[in-house]
């Protein structure tokens, strides 16, 4: 496979799916496979879940730390999601993808909005569970909210994946190597485009 150059600006891509779809597990096996993508780790006031790690599953910081970052106007995307913000560090993006690095964002569907107006060249990706009833399945399987909580994430999944026709491809999360194949069969034809190659067509065309 080639390598992107480091005169070639990397690829923004934009992943969303409802709350327990299995983004994060998803993107960890991706990561595997392509260790030459930036992961961005978004920011949030939510509370971290057992096992997750500050600065590797989120940078976690406070409602006043977060309400600071959106008045100095550091963040590409900032949403509200059950009661906590999420948002995206604007700088770490565009250093990554000026160096010619993809840059990998996973972020809630109200982001990911923001995002594509503001840079319509990004790759939008709808990951989407292979039915509701499983996707509550492993909402239960979590362990990490009451009843009440999982019924709303489940109406707002509802909500969520009547969107899906917002974004270029929609990913099914039935296995998780599968899943996660697909994305990176999407990444590597976005830079087979034309507009990425024809450098190297005009080396031989001279």
């Amino acid at each position: 496979m080639i390598e992107p150059s480091q005169t070639e600006k990397g690829e923004l891509i934009v992943l969303s799916g409802p709350s327990g779809v299995g983004k994060s597990t998803v993107i960890a096996q991706l990561l595997k496979i392509r260790k030459d993508i930036h992961f961005s780790v978004s920011f949030t006031t939510r509370a971290p879940r057992p096992g997750e790690v500050d600065g590797v599953n989120y940078n976690f910081v406070s409602k006043e730390e977060f309400e600071r970052m959106i008045a100095a106007d550091e963040l590409l995307e900032y949403a509200q999601y059950v009661g906590n913000y999420y948002g995206t560090s604007m700088k770490v993006i565009r250093d990554h993808l000026d160096h010619g690095v993809d840059v990998l964002l996973d972020i809630e569907v109200q982001g990911a909005g923001k995002v594509r107006a503001k840079c319509p060249e990004a790759v939008s990706i709808f990951v989407i569970p292979p039915s509701l009833e499983e996707l509550s399945r492993r909402l239960h399987g979590r362990n990490t909210d009451s009843e009440d909580v999982i019924l709303r994430r489940l109406e707002r999944a509802r909500e969520e994946c009547r969107g899906c026709g917002d974004y270029d491809y929609i990913v099914v999360n039935d296995t998780v190597e599968h899943a996660a194949d697909e994305l990176r069969s999407i990444l590597i034809s976005r830079h087979c485009r034309t507009n990425k190659r024809i450098h190297l067509a005009e080396d031989i065309i001279g």
